[in-house]
């Protein structure tokens, strides 16, 4: 066993001991299991809500993507940076209801906003099937990530299988509790190992970053610039403005947010959001470093860009501490996905089939389902094909679909009523389908029409199918409301709870 793998497995262990660890004088009732009792301050929310942006992807893909794409690569600084100030004034009203309303899931919004266990069902079912492709992601990325740190010492499905066993027991025992823990030993762990190779890499190769980009850009110009068709301008700002409304609608996000103790904590938590961000631009440099030193990675191998020029640049110890930095990006995101499909279909699937079943009950069942939701996770990851691809790439497009009715239910009173909600939804979630599946672009629909408008993320074409829908299904059936109650219903009108 080589000192790499010696290492890896040490943090694999720390983390699995602070997981445990974490729900030690803890009740861990269904409150304390989801949203840790509402009494998380600024410091664990920031891990919790910044820690994200650090998954398998971002280590991975996004050194990959400057590798590989260039300057749309920096579409991710921007749509993350934007959702973080847009937080300021989207968080704090979402956690004054849901600790008023005692929520602890994203469907328990939906259904106490408009009213309708139905409408909390399919919110479940669209964040489930958004997760599973996720999880699969983080799986997927650990495995790689451990494999190639440990020289290939160990397979990736046996560094799958270490993962999802050790994230597994610490999310039944621990709940979101296990999960801050270990999310703060990785946030230390990606800041010095990102900031120290986005640093030493351009410098040790070309003496400078700004050499390493005159470098890059002798060797292919234009690399550094958006092309004029395809990943261009239209693309990038539509690519930001569909990724900033999904970014909260995550499921694991969302419900992160009502763990909260207060609402100042997000205010608070904005200021230094954005700036956390920037630690992004040092993956970027690692990906730029890397073009001109491991040559010839093509297409989903130029996520090994990060790992690769590691291997050839530092000793053993060096690259375990950067291969166990890459397995805390898989656990956390990982526990908090199954901890949130759990969440989800306990609570707002299970319990509208069982409404007798008590909030003790609830809480064993989602439990229950983690190791559940691992399992599928796992089997997808080790044997899955393209259409977990297509699945992965349907899941941003999904949960964006949830934001049209989040944010006109932010109110008062909702500007939209359940049908208009539910069918908005539904409408942009199969136009999603529709268009992934067929792998349907502007470009192909409207073959004749101008670059700029062929170039825009397809996601912006379901998202106003869902709010025309959602306003024009709210028009047509609003003499079935008074005064935003519904009104009694009248023989053979159907009815939707």
């Amino acid at each position: 066993m080589n000192i790499a793998l010696l290492i890896i497995f040490a943090f694999l262990l720390l983390s699995f001991y602070s997981g445990i660890r974490a729900r030690q004088g803890k009740d861990m009732n269904m409150e304390q299991w989801t949203v840790g009792g509402r009494g998380f301050g600024s410091i664990f929310i920031f891990l919790l809500v910044a820690g994200e942006i650090y998954t398998t992807f971002t280590f991975l893909g996004g050194s990959g993507w400057a590798y590989s794409k260039g300057a749309p690569s920096y579409y991710v600084l921007s749509y993350i940076s934007l959702a973080y100030v847009i937080s300021y004034w989207l968080l704090p009203p979402i956690w004054r209801y849901a600790k008023e309303h005692k929520l602890v899931s994203q469907s328990d919004f939906f259904v106490s906003k408009y009213n309708s266990p139905m409408l909390g069902i399919l919110v479940a079912a669209v964040g489930v099937i958004a997760i599973i492709p996720y999880l699969v992601l983080q799986f997927k990325g650990l495995g790689i990530i451990v494999s190639e740190a440990s020289y290939g010492t160990i397979s990736p499905a046996a560094a799958v299988w270490l993962g999802v066993i050790a994230v597994t027991i610490y999310v039944m025992l621990s709940g979101i509790h296990g999960s801050a823990w270990t999310a703060a030993i990785k946030d230390i762990m990606i800041f010095f190992v990102v900031v120290f190779l986005g640093i030493y890499l351009p410098y040790h190769y070309y003496g400078g970053i700004q050499p390493m980009f005159a470098a890059v850009h002798a060797a292919n110009p234009g690399f550094l610039t958006f092309p004029t068709e395809g990943l261009s301008t239209s693309w990038y700002i539509s690519t930001v403005l569909i990724t900033v409304f999904g970014f909260y609608m995550w499921p694991h996000t969302f419900g992160s947010v009502f763990s909260a103790k207060n609402e100042n904590v997000f205010r608070k938590n904005t200021i230094m959001l954005p700036l956390y961000t920037l630690m992004l631009l040092f993956v970027f440099f690692v990906g730029f470093t890397a073009i001109l030193q491991v040559p010839g990675l093509k297409g989903a191998d130029g996520d090994l860009s990060l790992l690769r020029l590691s291997l050839k640049t530092f000793d053993p110890w060096i690259v375990g501490i950067i291969g166990a930095a890459g397995l805390l990006t898989a656990l956390v995101p990982g526990s908090m996905l199954l901890m949130t499909g759990a969440t989800l279909l306990a609570k707002n699937v299970y319990k509208v089939m069982a409404p007798a079943t008590s909030d003790v009950q609830i809480a064993k069942v989602a439990k229950l389902l983690v190791p559940v939701l691992s399992l599928i996770s796992l089997y997808f990851t080790l044997s899955g094909g393209d259409t977990l691809v297509t699945l992965l790439l349907m899941g941003y497009s999904l949960v964006t679909q949830l934001f049209p009715a989040l944010l006109f239910s932010l109110g008062k009173q909702p500007l939209v009523n359940k049908y208009g909600a539910f069918a908005g939804i539904a409408a942009g979630v199969l136009t999603v389908a529709y268009t992934t599946v067929s792998q349907a672009t502007l470009a192909t629909l409207f073959p004749h029409w101008p670059s700029v408008i062929q170039d825009l993320n397809i996601g912006v074409v379901a998202l106003l199918v869902n709010i025309v829908v959602m306003f024009g299904v709210t028009i047509t059936t609003k003499p079935l409301f008074v005064n935003g109650q519904q009104a009694a219903n009248t023989e053979g009108t159907p009815t939707f709870k």
